[in-house]
């Protein structure tokens, strides 16, 4: 894809619209997060929150998306050393885990794209730590996400602070602009150079999505084609939020408001 030239500006009615859409994804994430422990399924999670998604008059974003084969979920379902894309299905979460989950929905023809890892029951400390970093991570670069900074400012925000604690983002998976589309310019990797690359403006919307793995930025897509795992199977988190740049603060389209959040 020819990022640079994929970059669609969105007026104040579409980001709107865009809002609208992130709120219906955040209501979805929220159903979910609130499932989640042990010896639930991730299928059952899945179904979920295709149902919240549907009863909002919107559409799963993922659902049929185009790949190796046609993704066959409403989340992305990636636990512990799965780092994105894992299928959900008949797996049981269990007391200890990490899981990962990417939703994304499609209203009034826009898409908002958003993530969060949770830990299943009591983990070890190494976990929280991996959790609390990545999701730090991604208000960090949220924070660049300013008219007039380029996007090596945000991915350069992004990797220094994960490596400060001696974990890694990975090289080939990176964040990305959304709107009509799923995956829109610019691109915004999780790592760069501060002054490099396109310069933001009034009306990019990115999904931003830090991806952490605790040994090594090396990934593996497994056996089903669109799992993807740290090659050396050690612990991974994602966070995400579709943002849209402004003249002033950044603005998330993909979180709920603080009397929705139980």
């Amino acid at each position: 894809m020819a990022w640079e030239r994929n970059v669609v500006i969105k007026s104040a009615a579409e980001i709107e619209i865009m809002r609208s859409a992130g709120h219906i994804n955040a209501l979805a994430l929220a159903t979910v997060k609130e499932a989640v422990q042990p010896g639930v399924t991730t299928g059952e999670l899945d179904k979920l929150a295709e149902t919240v998604i549907r009863d909002h008059g919107a559409t799963p974003a993922f659902l049929n998306y185009p790949g190796p084969y046609p993704y066959p979920g409403t989340i992305n379902a990636s636990v512990n050393e799965e780092m994105v894309h894992g299928l959900p299905g008949e797996r049981e979460l269990k007391e200890g885990d990490i899981f990962s989950v990417d939703c994304g929905t499609v209203y009034e023809g826009f898409v908002a794209d958003s993530a969060f890892s949770v830990a299943v029951g009591e983990v070890p400390e190494e976990a929280l730590k991996l959790l609390e970093v990545t999701e730090k991570a991604l208000y960090l670069g949220i924070d660049k996400l300013r008219s007039g900074n380029r996007v090596g400012d945000v991915s350069c925000t992004i990797q220094e602070y994960v490596e400060s604690f001696g974990y890694h983002v990975p090289r080939e998976y990176t964040g990305h602009g959304v709107g009509r589309s799923m995956h829109e310019g610019p691109q915004v990797p999780n790592y760069g150079l501060p002054g490099r690359g396109m310069m933001l403006r009034p009306g990019i919307t990115i999904a931003l999505e830090p991806m952490v793995l605790i040994g090594t930025p090396k990934t593996q897509v497994q056996e089903d084609k669109w799992t993807v795992s740290s090659m050396d199977k050690s612990l991974t988190a994602h966070f995400e939020h579709s943002v849209a740049v402004t003249d002033g603060e950044p603005l998330i389209l993909t979180e709920l408001q603080p009397e929705e959040v139980a």
